[in-house]
This record gives C-alpha cells, structure tokens and sequence, in this order.
C-alpha cells in the first residue's frame, strides 16, 4: 500500500527539501546494507489482492467508498478507481502450510468483501482487466478523492505535456487517446512479496527477473480490453503507457519510461535505487522530518518514508521494497506481473510458482547473469505477455524452447525442489504448482479462455453482450473455484438483462467507420454507401474531426441535377451537410432518441473530445425498439 499523505505544494523548494530527504534515507539504507542491519536468515511471503467491483449487469460499480465505510478491517484499502478495492495479506514465514493459510485468507477476504460489497447490489470480479470496463468508464469522477491520486495525475500530465496514448496489436488492435492517468485502473493484480536477505538481495533479485517470464507466460489473464483481444496480459501495455511520463522529445530520446522491466541485471541494492533516482522525476513529495542517520545512531530503525514514497512511483515489474516490523528492518522483491484471478487458486498456485523458482534457481545458479543473456531476459518478458504460453524463450545455455515445454519439462521440477528445502507441506505444494501442470498441459490460461470464448461467440451478438456473457461466466467460476484449466468456455448467457446493452451510446455504436474527405469524389461516398450498405457516410478532416454528414438521399438529389457525369464532378463537400449534430458516448439512449426524433435526424455522429468514434443511425434504435417491443410481449404472454 503506497503512501496517502502527500503535499500538494509545487513549489521548487519543497522538491528540494523533499529529494534531500530522499538522498538522506538513500545514505541510511546504504549504512544499514554495509553493517549487517537489516533482517537475514528468514523467508517470508505477502500478498496484495486487487479486485474489481460489478453491478448486476456485470459492468464497473462505482461502489468501493460505500463498500469501504462498511469494513472495518485494516487489510482492506483503497485503489485508484472507485470500482476497485485492494485487501493486503498478512505476511508469514515460507514454510509448513503457508500456502494453504494464504488460500484460506485469500477466501476470508474476499467473502468481507463480497458480504459488504451485497448490500450495495454490488459483487466481487477477479481478473487481471475487467472485459465490461470502456473508456467513458475511465473519467476523473471515477477516481477515489484521495490527495495521493490527484496529485499523480496532474505531475504526470505536467512531465508528459500531452494526453495519454495507448496503442496494443493482438488479433485485433486499440488504439486509445486518454485525458488523465485513469487507464491505469484497467488494471488488478496479485502482487506477490517476497522478504529476503541483504546479502542475498542482488542474486535473488536476478533471478526473479531470470523467471519472470515463464511466470507471466502461465499467468496471463488479461486478454480482453471490452471485445479486442490484445496481448494475452495487456495490463503490461496498459500500465507502460498510463505511467509514461517522457514528453514526445524524451521519447525519441529513448529515455526509459517509469514502468519499464529493466535493462540489465543489478550489481547492488543500493544501485538500483541510485539509478531510479537519476532517471526519473519526482512526482510526488511530502513533508517528512526524519533524520534517518540520527536515528540509526540512536538504535531507532528509519522507515525510510521518502525514499520509499519516490519509490512506489517508479514501477519496476520486480521491485525493490524496504520496511519495518518492531523496529527490524527488512528486504523484500515484489512481483507485479500476476494478475488478479482467475480463481483464488489459480492465484495461489501461480505464487508457489514463483517463489518454488526463486529458492530453486538460486541454489541451482549461483550467478544467473554467466548463463543467461539479460537481452534474452528481457525479451522473453515481452514475448510472455503478448502470446503466454504459445511462446518460445530464448533459454540458459542460448536453448530455444517453448514455454510450456520448458515449464514442464525443466521449471515445474526446480520450484518443486525449491519448496521442498523450504520445508513447505508436500500436499500443498503437489497441489499447488499440480494446478500450473495442467495449466500448462492444456494451455488454457486466462487469457486464452477469454480470447477463445470471444471469438467462438455469434458474430451478430452485440460486443456489449458478450463482455458482459463473459465477465458473468468469471464471476461464476470464481464461486466455485475451479483453476481456471478446468473452465468450459463461456456463451451468451440468456440470463442477462439486455437492455444493460442499450443504455448509452458508447456501448452499442458502431466503432468500424467508414467516412471521406471534404474534398474526395462524390461518387467515392456513393461507392461505400453501395458496398457497405449503409445510408450515411460521415466527413472527417485530416485531424478525424466531424466536418459534415453525406446521405444517400442528398446524393441521389446530386445525380438528378446531372452532375456526377459532367466534366467537374461534383466533391463531398458540394452536397454534405456541414457541422451535423451529435452526440458523445456517454449520452443516453433515451436522450439520443428524442434529439433524433426532434432533429428528424437518421444517424447521430457520436465525438469524444471533438474526434468522431462512433455512429448511431435510426436502424440500430428501431433494433432497440423492436427488442424491448417482443421483450414486453414475451413478459406479458408469461403472466
């Protein structure tokens, strides 16, 4: 849990105190490392469990203050978006049944969560990104009211000068615009701790980066963003670009953006904060009167608060973490790259994963970086998180393989020995890393059930429709929890209410536009009206803003008059109705019917920030109409 009490002072000489107060705690850390201070000789795991809220229509509830106001339990904490609570698990020592405790806390929390989350219509979804999310779920009125988040968004538009982009190819492609920081809150996860020793700090810390990979390519289960499928763990994309603060200069710099894996294996603890420090600007400050070497003169362990806070802004996917119990400080590595869900053991399972390789790898590899290139590392990450398990490593020894078979055939045998030495429960641990043999068996992660669910639903259902279809399946399971290799993919479910569907523009329009220029061939517009078969074509200048609305009544008035075979064609902009009306996504159905009714208007331009993004025409609302027509006609024969 990231620290809430910040300043929302800009001035240069508060950041000044404030990176002085950085560089102090840096010299503390840097004296504790040196002299043998800090905890060894124990491991310890932790978790934090991110989710995400739904109403009845398996859309995002903007519930998580309500639902917080009903819970007294000092785990559970806010995130950054109103439909997402966050619960931190109680740390215990890697050995005897520690797993199983954490699956039993895992469930604990989550029925608080879920008991509390009922009495506001609300329930519970783990997955690592919410299929029902859009972007008008995304605006600044959905962010908790917290200083902390603020404060982000506003220095990280200031650092970047320009809005958020986002751009993603899998099977289909997204490309998305953003005003604010909030696409972060696309995402949940399972961030897993590790506690290790100083002494060991930089082996571990390479090795974790060594397993990443394999890791995430059996974890992946983010592959939706609504109906695209993207990268089988989009949340990577997702959070690289909602996080990125270098302005366009910096970025043909080649400047490291402020999520980034890494470029090269580390040589020290404190090197790694160093370069954190050197790289990137701070972006949130507070006012902290420690004196941290004082402190250690006095016996008295500094909580290092500045240090951390500059830390929790700089997303490492394995990052450095520093704390303090009853005044013992200690280390510890946070995995950031799991997602939340699908199930509550599948999430476990892919913790004994990670910490079964980070105790194996180390006693079978005393230095990682003599066998394996951090280029082929690196690579192996971006490989993972766009294809999971359909994906080829470049392994120890410059081995090409797959990642399955090395998950297997060679991975799956290291964590089992690694847990072993640590004394942790044989039952367990047959369980635990059993459930990603058969994850990897049968190749069915999360994000492959999701894709493949999609793509196998009936084209003419709504996308709408079968996020939501989707989602409710997720939330189903996850009452059971079956892993997740168990699941049958899901269908258009027949119990939803699909007039959910039809509430607002933006989740029915239609996103595949065809439009024209001002100035291109009228009979360009004719030609697409007669092979798409629509009845409007909209006209964009180059920017992709709506300039005017060419019907196919006006250019059968053009072709009347004779001008389409003369000498000087007639252009779109001779005949186009100019600065048509529309409407945004976010406006009601009811209320795009009446302006439509009112204006006697066959389609609606639907603009997002002056750019066009959809199109509504009288066709799709008679659909609607229709619908609800035989829906109340079917009701009234039933009763």
């Amino acid at each position: 849990m990231g620290e809430m009490k910040v300043s929302r002072e800009h001035s240069e000489k508060q950041r000044r105190r404030f990176m002085r107060a950085v560089l102090n705690d840096l010299n503390a850390l840097e004296i504790m490392n040196d002299n043998g201070m800090i905890e060894s000789g124990i491991t310890r795991i932790g978790a934090e469990q991110e989710m995400f809220l739904v109403d009845k229509n398996y859309s995002p509830a903007h519930k998580s203050i309500e639902i917080l106001d009903d819970i007294d339990d000092p785990r559970f904490t806010f995130e950054l978006a109103k439909f997402n609570l966050e619960a931190n698990l109680t740390p215990s020592e890697l050995t005897g049944d520690c797993l199983r405790k954490l699956e039993k806390e895992i469930h604990e929390t989550l029925l608080i969560a879920k008991t509390a989350a009922a009495k506001h219509g609300t329930q519970i979804a783990l997955t690592g990104i919410l299929p029902t999310i859009k972007q008008i779920d995304l605006t600044l009125d959905n962010m908790v009211p917290i200083d902390r988040y603020f404060e982000l968004n506003d220095t990280l538009k200031s650092l970047r000068g320009s809005d958020f982009r986002l751009n993603i190819r899998g099977i289909d492609e997204l490309t998305v615009t953003h005003d604010s920081y909030m696409l972060e809150a696309l995402n949940t996860s399972f961030q897993v701790h590790l506690q290790v020793s100083s002494e060991d700090f930089v082996k571990k810390y390479n090795i974790a980066q060594a397993i990443t990979a394999p890791v995430m390519a059996v974890a992946v289960n983010s592959g939706l963003i609504h109906h695209n499928r993207l990268w089988h763990e989009s949340r990577i994309a997702v959070f690289q670009n909602s996080i990125d603060t270098r302005s366009d200069t910096f970025q043909q710099r080649g400047n490291l953006p402020r999520v980034y894996f890494g470029k090269e294996y580390v040589n020290s603890l404190c090197d790694l904060f160093r370069e954190d420090i050197s790289r990137f600007p701070l972006v949130l400050t507070a006012d902290f009167d420690e004196d941290p070497v004082g402190m250690l003169e006095k016996g008295i362990t500094p909580k290092l608060k500045a240090l951390m806070l500059h830390n929790g802004t700089v997303y490492r996917w394995n990052r450095p973490c520093y704390g303090v119990v009853d005044n013992v400080p200690h280390l510890r590595i946070e995995n950031r790259v799991l997602p939340s869900g699908p199930s509550v053991i599948d999430e476990v399972a892919n913790t004994a994963f990670f910490v079964g390789l980070m105790v194996g790898m180390s006693n079978k590899y005393d230095d990682i970086s003599k066998v394996l290139r951090f280029s082929d590392v690196a690579n192996n990450f971006l490989n993972a998180t766009r294809i999971g398990l359909e994906s080829k490593f470049h392994w120890i020894d410059h081995k090409v393989i797959t990642s399955s078979k090395l998950i297997l055939d060679e991975l799956l045998p290291i964590a089992h020995d690694g847990l072993i030495q640590e004394g942790l429960d044989i039952q367990d641990i047959n369980k635990y890393l059993g459930v990603i043999e058969e994850r990897a068996k049968s190749r069915q992660t999360g994000a492959k059930w999701a894709i493949k669910s999609i793509t196998e639903m009936d084209e003419h259902v709504m996308p709408d429709e079968k996020v939501r279809s989707i989602t409710a399946e997720i939330v189903a399971n996850q009452k059971t929890d079956e892993p997740i290799h168990k699941w049958k993919l899901a269908k258009v479910s027949k119990n939803l209410d699909w007039r959910a569907t039809y509430l607002r523009l933006g989740q029915f329009m239609t996103e595949e536009l065809f439009t024209v220029r001002p100035d291109d061939l009228l009979d360009l517009a004719a030609s697409i009206m007669d092979w798409k078969h629509v009845r409007h074509v909209p006209v964009e200048d180059d920017k992709g803003q709506i300039v005017g609305l060419i019907s196919h009544r006006a250019i059968l008035r053009e072709v009347a008059k004779g001008r389409s075979n003369n000498d000087d064609p007639a252009a779109v902009k001779d005949v186009m109705k100019r600065n048509p009306i529309t409407a945004s996504p976010n406006t009601k159905t009811v209320d795009a019917i009446r302006l439509m009714r009112k204006n006697k208007l066959g389609c609606l331009p639907v603009v997002d920030r002056n750019k066009l993004v959809g199109i509504v025409t009288d066709h799709d609302l008679i659909n609607v109409a229709g619908r609800l027509l035989e829906d109340n006609l079917e009701n009234y024969a039933e009763d």
